[in-house]
Order: C-alpha cells, then structure tokens, then sequence
C-alpha cells in the first residue's frame, strides 16, 4: 500500500500515461502530477494536456464504479468526483482507470500509473513529459468521425476536403504535439 503522506507531509508524485484508446497510431501523453490531485483537478489537467475544450460532460470509471458531477442522471451511481483522489482510483504503480470525455463522441482515455516517484518540494504544477500526436478535435464523431475527417482532409479530391478544411480552420497536422505549449496550459492549473 502507498504511503500517501510522508513524515514530512510531502505528497509522492505520480508519473501517469494517459492514451486516448482505439487511436492508430497512438494518441497519448505522459505526465507527473501529485497522488492526491482532486479528481476534478485531474479532469482540467487532461483537458490542457490533451487538449480538449471541456464543453462536454466527462467522468472517471475503476471496476465498474462512476466518478464525475453526475448524480444518477445516466441511470448509475456517480460519486462526486471533488471527494476523491487519485490515489483512490489508482493505488500504486500499474494501477489503470479510464477517463471518458464526451458521451456521445465517447472519447475513452485509458490511464495507467507507470511509477510512483517521491515528493518534489520544488513542483508547482503538473508537469508534461512527452507526447505523441495530435489530439482529435471537439465534435468530430469520436474516432471513426476522426479518421472520416483525416481521410478528407488527406484528398483533395474528396466531397467533403473543402468543408473539413474550412471547419478545422485551414492545415491539420495529427502528428503535431508540442510538449512546450502543453506544459505553458499546465502552468494555468493551481495544484
């Protein structure tokens, strides 16, 4: 069992890998942030890290239990993700949760807890350690929507090239992920 406060009251860190599932080539992100980040607090940090626009309902799903803002709307039990901790989801190393964002483009997150380092005194703010490719934009239809519109985007000889050209605001690049530009949304985050 982790031994979430040392006798010096500093917080072991946490080294999260967090990979937006079903996505070819992999979509994912590395992090470090503290084992008694709030769940809420989780939640903003996956919104700047991936990034996503947080215009959509989101929760957190372990062996079959729902944490988020929900109260039983979706027909299941939510606990209130503002109670809970990230070492409550996921005690020690390997550990894995899912984080779902958007229910009805139903972007699933799958994150696993890869080490558990000790506290840093000198972390002010989570932290992005590397990367890979670009995150999906809001309301394209999840990851069959995604491809469909990497698929227009690629020819432009394709009916809909124009229009998803125009709708993504000119050039998408999905291998673009810049490490600098993620930790400079992190920084925003109070821990």
């Amino acid at each position: 069992m982790l031994r979430l406060i040392e006798p010096t009251g500093a917080v072991p860190l946490y080294q999260l890998k967090i990979t937006l599932r079903d996505s070819r080539p992999p979509i994912w992100r590395r992090i470090v942030v503290p084992a008694n980040i709030k769940l809420s607090r989780l939640h903003d940090v996956l919104q700047a890290v991936m990034p996503w626009t947080n215009s959509h309902l989101h929760q957190f799903v372990v062996a079959g239990v729902f944490y988020g803002t929900l109260d039983g709307e979706g027909g299941t039990e939510t606990l209130n993700e503002k109670r809970y901790t990230l070492v409550d989801l996921a005690p020690g190393p390997k550990s894995a949760f899912i984080y779902e964002y958007d229910f009805g483009d139903g972007w699933e997150h799958k994150i696993v807890v890869e080490k558990v380092l000790p506290p840093d005194p000198a972390l002010k703010h989570v932290t992005c350690l590397a990367g890979k490719n670009a995150c999906p934009p809001d309301d394209c239809g999840g990851m069959f929507g995604y491809y469909d519109m990497l698929t227009a985007v690629a020819d432009p000889k394709h009916p809909e090239h124009e229009s998803m050209k125009e709708w993504l605001g000119g050039k998408w690049d999905p291998k673009r992920f810049n490490v600098d530009l993620a930790n400079a949304d992190l920084k925003r985050i109070k821990l």
